[in-house]
This record gives C-alpha cells, structure tokens and sequence, in this order.
C-alpha cells in the first residue's frame, strides 16, 4: 500500500507527460497533496476548481437519477489533459486523483490504465 506522497511521486515517474498530481477533497475542495505543476500552474488553485467540476457531475447525474459511479472525467486543452479520477472504497470515499498531461507527450489510454493502478495501491 502506498501513501498519498508515495502515489503522487509515482504518477509523476510512471505516467509519460504528467507534469502534475495531487490528492484532493472534493468536499472541502482542499489539496491532501500535491506534485509538480510550477510557478505557472498552481496545483492548489486547480484542485479546488476542478472540485466544482465533480459536484457539478455528481449534482446532475443525481437530477438525472444516473445510479453509475463516475470512474474519471477528462478535460481536453490545446496542450493539456487534465484527468480526475474519483477514489472508490471506503478510505478514498469524497476525494480524487487528479493529473495534468502535457498532450503532446500523453498515452491518454495509458495514463488512465496507470492512475487507476496507482489508487489500487493508495492507502489514505
């Protein structure tokens, strides 16, 4: 089993283009931890953005009556991919992976395959 820095140093090293990770609370919006991003993008400020973007998927599929869990959500920019992968299980219940891809480096397919390796073996 692999703590929170243990998997965040992993999806950085084992994930071709990930230029950043973090452990996020979606219901307080909080980063549990993060790695990578820079000066230039601030992994605490897209942690509590992208928290807006799971209740808001959560909030609809409930109006809808979807009973499907959510696996990722995937955001496309000319040059990134931003990928949230939410945590199932009693330990990761309310939060989710959430990587940053350079596109022009990414497997998608992969880096999906690798994350949900990586919160197999996360133990929160």
């Amino acid at each position: 089993m692999a703590n929170t820095e243990t998997a965040l140093k992993e999806a950085l090293a084992s994930i071709e283009g990930a230029t950043g990770a973090a452990l996020v609370d979606y219901t307080s919006g909080m980063a549990l931890g993060t790695l990578g991003g820079g000066k230039s993008f601030d992994l605490n400020v897209a942690a509590a953005g992208n928290t807006d973007v799971v209740r808001a998927k959560m909030r609809t599929m409930e109006h809808l009556g979807l009973k499907a869990e959510i696996e990722d959500v995937l955001i496309t920019l000319s040059d990134q991919y931003h990928l949230i992968r939410l945590l199932k299980g009693r330990s990761g219940n309310g939060l989710f992976l959430y990587l940053v891809l350079d596109s022009s480096r990414a497997n998608l397919a992969m880096a999906r395959h690798q994350l949900k390796r990586i919160e197999q073996d996360l133990e929160v």
